[in-house]
């Protein structure tokens, strides 16, 4: 049975028993538990769970630090199995059917947010009329709500997201023509045009006029917007750690499945921000006063 999982006479790679499905799971449950302590924590309430008061940031970074030490382990053992010839066309093809299923996944993530902005913003008068805390005024925006201006910084932000997608996509056809050097300049690009991203996002941010808990539109604006800088700064990390592959020599025009992924991701990050530009920077922005330097 050794010998014939060594030098299987079929396309599939049965993998060997491992720990990391258990420890992320762990990982993951530390990390929800702490995110409730750190919560009571910050409104000064006890979190006590077997006579312990667990109140503190501490658990969320402890259960952090397992699921980011799983992911590191569990890719590298995912990479190590390429190497070693286990991932045939049928298990790559397999690779690429998760990665649809996932951005797939994220896309109806991002739909909830959407749904959450077009409820308050369509139909104004109700969000008025059923949610008090979210009083609007009967218009979109609110009253007393002064937006960003959508073409001053989300329109940088919207030119940068763009050329990235351009860059990563040199790299992609660079390294499908065995041009290394492609590879490498087009991914140190990229990877330096989402930290610019986020840089400015960041500023964007601490200068917003409004608030997350100012209204219903602070509240649908940060967290659509947030969640999507959020996936910016993981893909940014994600074309990184394909940059420093890259200068490995790991990827080859036959086989470069890591880095397929993440330009898939990266173009899924610039599709949703197109979205978020059009409608929540632009469309919501008409007729509303506008915030002067912003």
């Amino acid at each position: 049975m050794a010998d014939a999982h060594a030098k299987p006479d079929h396309d599939y790679h049965i993998i060997d028993p491992s720990p990391w499905p258990f420890i992320g799971s762990v990982g993951a449950f530390v990390m929800a538990i702490g995110g409730v302590a750190w919560m009571q924590y910050l409104k000064g309430n006890e979190f006590a769970l077997f006579g312990i008061n667990l109140a503190s940031p501490w658990l969320f970074f402890i259960g952090l630090a397992i699921v980011l030490y799983t992911m590191f382990a569990w890719w590298s053992d995912t990479i190590k199995e390429s190497h070693e010839g286990h991932h045939t066309p049928v298990v790559s093809l397999h690779l690429r059917y998760g990665m649809i299923l996932f951005i797939a996944s994220e896309v109806m993530f991002f739909v909830a947010w959407f749904w959450a902005f077009f409820d308050a913003s369509l139909f104004p008068g109700e969000t008025q009329q059923y949610a008090r805390d979210a009083f609007t005024g009967g218009v979109w925006p609110p009253k007393g709500i002064e937006v960003l201006d959508p073409f001053h910084l989300p329109l940088y932000n919207t030119i940068i997201l763009l050329l990235s997608g351009t860059t990563v996509t040199w790299a992609h056809h660079a390294l499908l023509h065995d041009d290394r050097k492609g590879l490498i300049n087009g991914l140190i690009l990229t990877v330096g045009l989402g930290a610019l991203f986020s840089m400015v996002q960041a500023y964007e941010y601490i200068h917003a006029p409004f608030g997350f808990q100012d209204s219903i539109y602070g509240a649908t604006f940060f967290m659509s917007t947030g969640f999507h800088g959020f996936h910016v700064l993981v893909g940014t990390i994600f074309l990184l750690v394909c940059l420093i592959r890259a200068m490995k020599g790991d990827f080859t025009s036959k086989q470069h499945f890591g880095f397929e992924a993440a330009a898939w991701y990266w173009h899924f990050v610039d599709v949703v921000w197109l979205f978020l530009f059009a409608n929540i920077y632009v469309w919501a922005s008409i007729g509303a006063p506008i915030a002067h330097g912003h």
